[in-house]
């Protein structure tokens, strides 16, 4: 008679593929079980929460593949303990041997069995327990560290700023607060350098509960080149030429549903919302925050966060969590490998062209700030961005 475990894992489940989610979810007497879509959303949780005992993830995802994630969390220094467990629907020797050559803990594909899941997770924490207690090490955390001399401006900088424009700061909260009820800050979660994720300072300049209405309004976004389209235009059109079982690319699992990758790219670009979100003349934004958006007043308290370490005075501008999941493939990943930044070479040429920038513009931007930055070049980019602050247009 088999034996029931006297206790559950608690694991994260990252994927979309229904069938799997569903029998790791309905094994409650095995698995406590967390479910997000992507290794970003992971990396999020991990990273705050120490108590997951097991790590399940898909092969193939949207942005960072399975392979990929493993070895982010172990140059996180997150989770490097933990068992990782890679899953493919279908049977992929090639992917098999690529990842156990790598940072995984053990691959499963085609028909799956929780139990045994559990039992292999079990014994690799066992022996992961005894390793490390018995090497005594413990993995060194490699971050993107700002230079020296970046820092040390960085620091005099923010200080010097915070201390003369603190009058100037505390005016216009008052401002805000009397036009709107509501607080006089906004703080969003932001990905900045290496896909670290901090709280993020603003003025509030727009009414309160704007996020919410933000669905109704996507149609006004800058970045958005979509198009409305019927159903049967939204198959791929290079699968469709194929035999049928067959696909153009790596089929992906996305909310809950098969697509081959070539074509989740491009419906993120058609049909779905862009990576960036701008709206000219956003309805959502009070006359104080038009004023201070448009003299750049808003951003502000972000000096806070350069002078916690979170950013840098010129770096690639931090992402909210929505737009960086987009950004994890080797294409744009680059971006994250420079400094975070309150100002950066994508801002001045996008004034310098009046807001008018593309999305892929923008990234390419960010990669080529990431690859090519210096300390006189950010002196430079700081130069071109004081006569670019007052503006016309609102952007």
């Amino acid at each position: 008679m088999e034996e029931t475990p006297a206790l559950t894992l608690k694991v994260i489940y990252i994927g979309g593929y229904l069938k799997f989610i569903q029998q790791f979810e309905n094994r409650k007497d095995l698995f406590e079980i967390t479910v997000v879509e992507n290794g970003l959303a992971a990396m999020n949780i991990l990273q705050d929460d120490d108590s997951y005992e097991g790590i399940i993830s898909e092969v193939f995802l949207p942005g960072m593949n399975g392979i990929e994630i493993s070895k982010m969390l172990k140059f996180k220094n997150i989770h490097y303990k933990t068992p990782f467990i890679l899953l493919s629907p279908e049977r992929d020797t090639k992917f098999k041997d690529a990842a156990l050559r790598s940072s995984v803990s053990d691959f499963y594909d085609g028909n799956i069995d929780e139990t045994d899941i559990f039992t292999r997770i079990g014994f690799i924490r066992r022996v992961n327990t005894y390793y490390f207690n018995s090497q005594n090490t413990d993995a060194k955390i490699r971050e993107y560290k700002i230079p020296w001399d970046k820092r040390l401006f960085d620091i005099f900088v923010s200080a010097t700023a915070l201390l003369f424009l603190s009058p100037l700061i505390l005016i216009v909260m008052l401002a805000i607060r009397l036009e709107s009820k509501g607080k006089v800050y906004y703080t969003s979660k932001r990905v900045g350098t290496g896909y670290k994720i901090f709280l993020f300072y603003k003025l509030r300049s727009m009414r309160v509960g704007a996020d919410a209405s933000l669905k109704d309004l996507k149609h006004l976004n800058q970045y958005d080149t979509s198009s409305k389209e019927t159903e049967d235009e939204l198959l791929c059109p290079r699968c469709a030429q194929l035999p049928d079982g067959q696909s153009c690319s790596q089929e992906l699992y996305s909310e809950g549903k098969k697509i081959c990758e070539y074509w989740f790219y491009e419906t993120k670009k058609r049909n779905v919302s862009s990576t960036f979100i701008k709206i000219k003349d956003d309805p959502r934004i009070t006359r104080v925050g038009k004023f201070i958006r448009n003299t750049s007043i808003d951003e502000l308290p972000q000096l806070i966060n350069v002078l916690k370490g979170d950013m840098s005075i010129v770096g690639n501008r931090p992402l909210p969590l929505y737009e960086a999941e987009l950004l994890t493939s080797d294409d744009w990943s680059e971006r994250f490998m420079g400094p975070a930044g309150i100002t950066g070479l994508w801002q001045v040429e996008q004034r310098g062209k009046k807001g008018k920038m593309s999305e892929e513009e923008r990234k390419a931007l960010d990669n080529q700030y990431a690859k090519t930055y210096s300390f006189w070049g950010d002196i430079k980019l700081i130069l071109r961005t004081v006569p670019a602050l007052f503006q016309k247009e609102n952007v």
